[in-house]
């Protein structure tokens, strides 16, 4: 996803254009990594000295039910990234580190035995979690 991809879902679902949200959106896509909310808060300190906390996790939050941001959490903090442009369903694999990740081919769910019959499911999630190559060498050279 651009950041004019999600700056145009926002203006689509009704969300009205703030710098900061652009600005959020926009330091996601730069980073192309796993970013806390507190990351988020500190790089845009400089432009935006009153922000809140409060202000940058809320607005994580509806990037996430908007789908502009995806998110998962790494000790016990949750962490956010622009959305794959990858069309559909995928996973990822995490440097625990760095944060970077890399979208994995297939699903897992279609290596399970048969759940039973009376258990619908309605969503998944799976992810892989290790260290990327640069961190892993950095950490043993």
């Amino acid at each position: 996803m651009t950041v004019e991809e999600a700056l145009q879902i926002l203006k689509e679902r009704g969300y009205k254009y703030t710098g900061k949200r652009e600005e959020m959106i926009r330091i996601c896509a730069q980073e192309k990594r796993y970013l806390s909310a507190k990351e988020i808060m500190e790089q845009m300190q400089a432009e935006y000295p009153n922000l809140s906390f409060d202000t940058v996790y809320r607005n994580l939050s509806t990037f996430v039910e908007l789908g502009i941001l995806e998110e998962t959490e790494l000790d016990g903090e949750g962490k956010f990234r622009l959305a794959c442009s990858a069309n559909g369903h995928h996973h990822h694999v995490i440097c625990t580190v760095c944060g970077k990740s890399s979208s994995l081919p297939g699903c897992p769910m279609t290596e399970l035995p048969d759940l039973p019959d009376d258990f619908h499911v309605t969503g998944h999630k799976f992810e892989v979690y290790g260290t990327c190559k640069d961190c892993y060498e950095a950490a043993h050279s």
